[in-house]
């Protein structure tokens, strides 16, 4: 009897597991996208920039989209996730931006290897891409600007930027403002890039 009443359980309790599991919503994967911002001044095809290294904190380098309730408070959702690393597409994004706003075809992701000669270089530290509990997203970054052999730097900054979210609550609302935060925050690296003075023939030919 005390064998039979431990199978008894044992199935009830596998039944129990497998309907929770069964009724766990499916989750939902998102990813950015270019949008395109481009101020006049920041027109320089001719300029061919290197982006990256990104630097992420911790709490931001995962798979699921990030919600600051309050405070010090996050929520994590497991079932909202990024489709891949969110650096790799914060970078990929970036750079296309870039790529717009300049006019430029010679805007490349800095990955291993420098294969080809820069004029510049711009990488970026991310201190907050995530949503907030006023129904806004932010992003708050601090970025440098080095020549294209990256042992000199000419430009050290930092941005703080906010957007509405139009559907507070919901993640493809909040992936679109993120969109748009990182639409102007590109144009704003755009226009600081193109009002630099030209890289010297010596150092051009170092970077090549």
């Amino acid at each position: 009897m005390t064998q039979r009443r431990w199978r008894l359980a044992t199935v009830a309790l596998v039944a129990a597991v497998s309907a929770g599991c069964a009724s766990s919503p499916p989750a939902r994967f998102y990813a950015l996208s270019a949008v395109a911002v481009a101020p006049p001044e920041a027109r320089a095809p001719g300029l061919a920039v290197g982006v990256g290294p990104l630097v992420l904190p911790e709490y931001l380098d995962r798979a699921q989209l990030v919600t600051r309730e309050s405070g010090n408070r996050l929520r994590i959702d497991e079932f909202e996730r990024w489709g891949g690393s969110l650096r790799d597409d914060f970078l990929r994004v970036w750079s296309e931006n870039l790529a717009r706003a300049l006019g430029s075809e010679r805007v490349r992701l800095l990955e291993g290897e420098l294969r080809y000669g820069v004029d510049l270089r711009v990488g970026a530290e991310l201190l907050a891409f995530e949503g907030n509990d006023d129904g806004s997203a932010r992003l708050k970054v601090r970025w440098a600007v080095r020549d294209g052999t990256g042992r000199h730097t000419l430009l050290v900054r930092e941005s703080d930027d906010r957007q509405p979210v139009a559907a507070p609550g919901d993640s493809r609302a909040l992936v679109a403002a993120l969109d748009q935060l990182l639409a102007r925050f590109s144009a704003e690296v755009a226009v600081a890039l193109a009002a630099l003075p030209p890289t010297p023939p010596e150092t051009a030919d170092q970077a090549r």
